[in-house]
């Protein structure tokens, strides 16, 4: 009589071979698994050991995608933020900051005499503006030294970002700025570009962001509108965004900002 040769199953890889007492594939020893192999039957363990063993394989290279995808994902993000996005090209104009001071004092006088009016700025008369008096402290720091952060989880005021801004260019877009924004983190330059439509609400400046970009890497919109609000809404803040009693709007208008005095 011809014996009949039981398929057993390796418990700790799964495979199955015909009989045996140690796996070819992991060398696990298997007289054990070979006698309750053969008090089963053939049929039986071959319809439900070798099944688990192709479970548990699909559910490890399944976890295996899902980490090495997850890593790259993260790794990517971090390049992504590290590289700085490119600066809008903002047109450079000579005689924008005579034309400033101009319009400056033609709005001045008409304020004094209280004449409703509206001061119209294009994209190099603003940055001219600010350039003359927005201060960038984000140099004064001692070399190596990284700006003061506010406490884990506080919000941080506009006096603590504006420390650790190196560079501002501003944009006029129809009816939409775009801000580039470079500034200090830890000792690392990174970049901030936002686009958004600037308004008025209640007597405060409002900003509604319509873009935005960390380094090279877009923020979705609902963490943008989320970072904004908290940073305009924070009691902090809100003081210095009340605007004088005299301008009843700000918005942007065929590329030019537009200031409405009363």
């Amino acid at each position: 009589m011809v014996a009949r040769t039981v398929n057993v199953v390796c418990p700790k890889c799964g495979s199955e071979q015909e009989g045996g007492i140690q796996c070819r594939n992991c060398f696990a020893v298997l007289a054990d698994q070979k006698r309750i192999a053969a008090r089963r039957g053939p049929r039986a363990q071959t319809d439900y050991t070798p099944a688990r063993g192709r479970s548990g394989g699909v559910f490890r290279l399944i976890y295996r995608i899902f980490t090495w995808t997850s890593l790259a994902f993260l790794v990517l993000a971090v390049v992504l933020i590290l590289r700085k996005s490119t600066p809008p090209q903002v047109p450079i104009d000579p005689q924008a900051a005579a034309r400033v001071e101009t319009k400056l004092r033609e709005s001045q006088s008409a304020a004094e005499a209280g004449q409703p009016h509206r001061l119209r700025l294009d994209t190099p008369e603003l940055n001219a503006f600010l350039g003359a008096n927005l201060a960038l402290n984000g140099n004064l720091a001692p070399p190596g030294e990284a700006p003061s952060l506010p406490p884990t989880g506080a919000e941080p005021s506009i006096a603590e970002v504006q420390s650790s801004v190196k560079d501002v260019k501003i944009n006029l877009l129809d009816d939409r700025v775009q801000a580039y924004v470079l500034f200090d983190f830890h000792g690392q330059d990174l970049s901030l570009l936002l686009e958004g439509r600037l308004g008025v609400e209640n007597g405060y400046l409002r900003f509604e962001p319509t873009s935005g970009k960390l380094g090279s890497l877009p923020i979705p919109q609902a963490t943008l509108e989320s970072a904004v609000r908290r940073l305009l809404t924070s009691p902090g803040n809100r003081e210095k965004l009340g605007l004088p009693a005299e301008i009843g709007d700000i918005h942007i208008e065929n590329g030019n900002i537009v200031i409405a005095y009363r």
